[in-house]
């Protein structure tokens, strides 16, 4: 069991019964954390064994380890394993923000692929084992790797790769010293169209003029590209977004162009300084908002007999997944709103700029009963953190009966007058008619 509070730091550890309790005062979680002398952490054993098929198989173990700041010869200071990280020009803890309640530890050990040779620091020898620390922030905030180099007493004879590993035993103390660190501050990015979002890749090495290579690629559709490299032995950059002069200060970020449909995928920042080899893989997600809108106003009217098609828009969202749906209830308002049925939903519109339209309509044809009620269209997306909705009210009346009065009298007073106007033509054409004969 391991439990950690912030403010007045309380940690509790708990090993097989035995408890023990450390208290590290901090005036902040981010200064708590820079001068915290050990962090909680997972050690994720491995064990490989080749099946009848002769492929690699691996067991994950999950134990529990502590990594501890100090010096070499320091007395670990809980009964478990114990990664003491010395003092270096490395340190993972600077580049650590917020309270160590929202970091989560893990350590693995790391292979150099069968590359045998002597890192360049004073203490390195060739049979070196290697092992990698990722802090990870529980929000999102960031994800550290660092480069442990454990160097043994003595050589360890055979092969002290994956398939033969150093056995670790459970209070064992490694002496280790911190030799490259790789993170990020944007594991993974969510923009709108047309942004130009900087993905953050950030490195440094424990010794001068190391030999670096740097690379930038991008994974789409299972198809990787190349979008950038820099190799410090030669100088020469090939591609653009990462400023030439910043990598030799370890900042590798990379700035993308306007973002369009074909920008989404895993963006994949890789240092390489022989033997190891550290990457994070960002991946960039688009997302716009859809804009909703009615036909009509936030009221209609209308009279009996009259109806209405009335439309809901939902324009310029991506990706293309949306939902409209209409319901209606009292003015109001009611917990059980009668969503309708009768409604038909045009073909998704895809716009120049890759973003998507849709709308979805019906015909209304009210009676009287129908009047003051309010209809609302509701557009869920995943780029909504709750729907988004339109509503109007409608009122509903019968035809105006004073109206049909007016007209009936105005039509029967222009009869009279028509023949007001005519009979005297008549009898006057009858009289004289009369006269001839």
């Amino acid at each position: 069991m391991i439990v950690v509070r912030t403010g007045l730091h309380i940690m509790v550890l708990a090993f097989g019964g035995l408890i023990l309790t450390f208290v590290c005062l901090g005036v902040n979680g981010s200064e708590s954390v820079r001068n915290v002398e050990w962090l909680p952490c997972q050690f994720v054993d491995e064990k490989v064994h080749i099946n009848e098929e002769g492929h690699a198989e691996t067991q994950y173990i999950h134990r529990e380890a502590v990594i501890q700041f100090g010096n070499a010869g320091d007395s670990p200071l809980y009964p478990t394993i114990t990664f003491l990280v010395t003092a270096s020009k490395v340190d993972m803890r600077r580049y650590v923000e917020g309270g160590e309640d929202k970091i989560h530890c893990e350590i693995r050990r790391y292979s150099t692929g069968g590359i045998a040779m002597r890192w360049p620091t004073m203490g390195a020898q060739d049979y070196d084992f290697w092992f990698t620390c990722t802090l990870r922030h529980t929000e999102g905030s960031f994800v550290i790797s660092t480069f442990l180099r454990h160097t043994p007493a003595v050589p360890v004879k055979g092969q002290k790769d994956y398939l033969q590993w150093t056995t670790i035993n459970d209070r064992e103390l490694l002496t280790t010293s911190a030799a490259m660190v790789v993170l990020t501050r944007t594991p993974s990015v969510e923009v709108g169209f047309l942004k130009e979002p900087t993905l953050h890749c950030q490195f440094a090495v424990d010794h001068k003029l190391a030999n670096v290579t740097l690379e930038w690629r991008l994974q789409q559709h299972g198809e990787r590209s190349k979008l950038f490299s820099y190799s410090s032995r030669t100088g020469k950059s090939e591609g653009s977004g990462v400023s030439v002069k910043a990598i030799a200060a370890g900042n590798a970020s990379f700035k993308l162009r306007p973002t369009r449909k074909n920008s989404e995928g895993t963006y994949t920042c890789s240092v390489l300084v022989p033997p190891i080899y550290g990457s994070h893989d960002i991946p960039l997600i688009l997302s716009e908002q859809p804009r909703v809108s009615l036909n009509v106003g936030s009221s209609l009217a209308l009279t009996l007999g009259e109806e209405q098609k009335v439309v809901c828009d939902a324009e310029g969202y991506y990706p293309l997944d949306v939902n409209i749906e209409w319901y209606r209830e009292p003015a109001g308002g009611s917990p059980t709103p009668v969503f309708l049925k009768n409604i038909l939903h045009s073909n998704h519109r895809l716009h120049q700029d890759g973003t998507y339209s849709l709308s979805a309509f019906f015909l209304l044809q009210p009676g009287l009963e129908d009047s003051g009620y309010k209809y609302t269209c509701r557009v869920s997306h995943k780029s909504l953190l709750t729907p988004i909705r339109k509503s109007f009210i409608l009122t509903v009346t019968e035809p105006d009966s004073t109206m049909w009065y007016v007209t009936v009298i105005a039509f029967i007073i222009a009869m009279l007058g028509i023949l007001y106007w005519l009979l005297p033509k008549y009898f006057a054409e009858r009289k004289a008619a009369n006269k001839r004969f």
